[in-house]
């Protein structure tokens, strides 16, 4: 019998599996966006600090880029009744900028991938004046369709769609959700993601000009948040996972500036998981620190070395998600074992419309101006 080499604790899926409360998943904002908590989290430690989300330019080292996902959340989901009476719902996950519209009659026509409920291949449904037809269905859920329409598509969803919470906030979707489950600075322009990046839910017009007060840059990269960014990992070794593509943007400005912040000697700080993984896909597709537009791949877990980005801002994660294994891979798993912990015990709230963790070299917090006076075992 040939003996099975054990799967070393940071590639072992069960590495990342935690026991929350339900109490702690968050199932709405709070009142304020700056009223979220901040959990100060130095790489390869065990203890940490406390801090209101509204201290983060006193937090920040003075000269900091501070780096955001301007992607917009389309309110993604279609509710429909079929003519036996039936409920029925689409969800798009094609990103809106990349479906490519062709003429049709008087109308338009385009392949996207859906998640689609109650329709089998073949078969299609009139969602608000957007027929979906079924092509074929995939793994998952995950559907191959054809949309047919008139008029302007983002106005279809705009009017008619449902903001696509996710699926562990219980409660159906509200008019209050239309404004908090999408970041203040979320350009029109880049309308499509159908879920919200997350990490920037905290920011507000106020800390933004604190920031600029305190001589920290900000910039704007474009990650198309998909649905794949709640699907687990499967595989008990990690290693073995394979990534759901996402499309992004960085363009001249954001790259010059990220470029001198490096040769500077300046911290790069991402906010949230998807300017993390914009960040460091640029040395890997576009072989260096410059303009990039297309999909990217790119996996990090634990060994990965952090090319582009110092710090990160990110929401707590969902357990055995390839968000979780990213943290570990800069922060180490066994920090993120016992910030996860001491989060849970302390009364933190998790997920989308929960608190915030900075993570960073222990040196970076000696940068800022804020006394971390609460730093507890």
């Amino acid at each position: 019998m040939v003996a099975l080499t054990p799967i070393p604790e940071p590639f072992r899926l069960q590495s990342y599996f935690y026991n929350i409360p339900e109490d702690r998943i968050a199932q709405h904002p709070t009142q304020q966006r700056e009223a979220s908590r901040l959990l100060l989290v130095p790489t390869g430690a065990s203890t940490f600090a406390e801090s209101p989300f509204s201290q983060l330019p006193e937090i920040l080292p003075p000269g900091s880029l501070l780096v955001h996902n301007n992607s917009k959340v389309l309110p993604a989901r279609l509710l429909g009744t079929k003519p036996t009476g039936g409920k029925t719902e689409f969800l798009l996950l094609t990103p809106l900028p990349l479906i490519a519209p062709q003429p049709y009659g008087s109308g338009w026509q385009a392949e996207a991938e859906g998640l689609v409920r109650g329709l089998k291949a073949g078969q299609g449904m009139d969602f608000h004046g957007l027929t979906v037809e079924v092509i074929q269905r995939g793994d998952f859920g995950r559907c191959q369709v054809r949309l047919t329409w008139y008029g302007d598509l983002a106005d279809i969803f705009t009017r008619h769609g449902h903001i696509p919470l996710p699926p562990y906030i219980t409660r159906t979707d509200t008019p209050e959700d239309v404004d908090r489950y999408q970041t203040i600075y979320a350009n029109p322009a880049k309308l499509g993601s159908v879920a919200a990046p997350t990490a920037g839910l905290h920011f507000t017009p106020e800390i933004l000009h604190a920031l600029e007060q305190a001589g920290i840059q900000t910039a704007a990269v474009t990650l198309y948040v998909g649905y794949g960014t709640f699907s687990p990992v499967r595989c008990p070794d990690i290693r073995q996972h394979r990534m759901h593509a996402e499309y992004i943007e960085v363009d001249e400005a954001t790259a010059s500036a990220i470029a001198r912040a490096k040769k500077e000697g300046r911290p790069v700080v991402a906010v949230g998981t998807t300017s993390a993984r914009t960040l460091e896909s640029l040395p890997h597709r576009a072989h260096g620190i410059r303009p990039y537009q297309g999909w990217t791949d790119l996996y990090i877990l634990p060994g990965y070395q952090f090319q582009v980005v110092d710090a990160l801002i990110t929401n707590f994660h969902l357990p055995g998600s390839s968000l979780l294994i990213m943290v570990a891979a800069l922060a180490g798993l066994s920090t993120v074992h016992a910030a996860y912990a001491h989060a849970i015990h302390n009364g933190f709230r998790f997920y989308s419309y929960g608190d915030a963790m900075l993570v960073a070299r222990p040196g970076f917090f000696s940068g800022g101006s804020y006394a971390l006076s609460r730093r507890v075992p």
